[in-house]
């Protein structure tokens, strides 16, 4: 019985080092994992998940009523941008360095924006979507979209000619861009709302890229 009692109590030892030492390469490996992330990984977690966790949460509450609401916020992001400025926006495209979306905000409901993720503070969120937002996986296969840049969207903003509301961090630009460099565009500005005609533009502006803060379509 004792060389019973002896073997029994290796036995145990043995699996909870093994144990210990799964437990131990788990959470390395996690993190190693949350040392890939970035910012553009968690937005993504967060714009795809959002929806799921808010229901995660209201499920224990009044049901129905927090599920219509949970759907109604589903892809819903609130930034705050290195001007001070916070935005409610819903995400439709993720670039290189950028994002495509949706504003939530009045007066700009329904307007559309193209956001450099450099001029991103802080994301707000809530305590059950940190957890949505780690569980991003920074190893996953690129996509063409994904490696698009800014200035590539800003070229085909130039090519179509579109009016635009540039924030910049010296204050607001209205008008069109009329080329885009390496690391700079042109804008050629006039009144918002009006077509980009000679007599209309009253200046020209060279735009380092770096200074955007959000480019709004009118």
């Amino acid at each position: 019985m004792r060389w019973d009692n002896l073997f029994d109590d290796l036995e145990g030892q043995l699996e909870h080092e093994l144990n210990a030492e799964e437990v131990d390469l788990r959470a390395e490996e996690e993190r190693l994992r949350l040392g890939r992330l970035s910012l553009r990984d968690r937005l993504t977690s967060l714009a795809a998940g959002r929806g799921g966790a808010v229901l995660a949460t209201g499920a224990a509450g009044n049901g129905a009523a927090r599920s219509g609401a949970a759907r109604s916020r589903a892809g819903i992001l609130r930034i705050a941008l290195v001007s001070g400025e916070t935005i409610t926006l819903r995400p439709t495209t993720f670039g290189r360095d950028w994002l495509a979306a949706d504003l939530l905000d009045a007066p700009t409901l329904g307007a559309q924006c193209v956001l450099p993720l450099a001029a991103i503070a802080g994301v707000i969120v809530s305590a059950a979507e940190v957890p949505v937002s780690l569980a991003a996986e920074p190893d996953r296969a690129a996509r063409l979209v994904d490696r698009i840049g800014l200035s590539f969207v800003l070229r085909d903003l130039c090519r179509r000619r579109s009016s635009l509301e540039v924030h910049t961090r010296t204050g607001l630009l209205t008008g069109t861009i009329d080329r885009v460099g390496r690391d700079h565009m042109d804008l050629a500005l006039h009144a918002a709302g009006t077509l980009r005609r000679a007599a209309e533009v009253h200046q020209y502006r060279i735009v380092p890229l770096a200074e955007i803060q959000l480019v709004r379509l009118s």
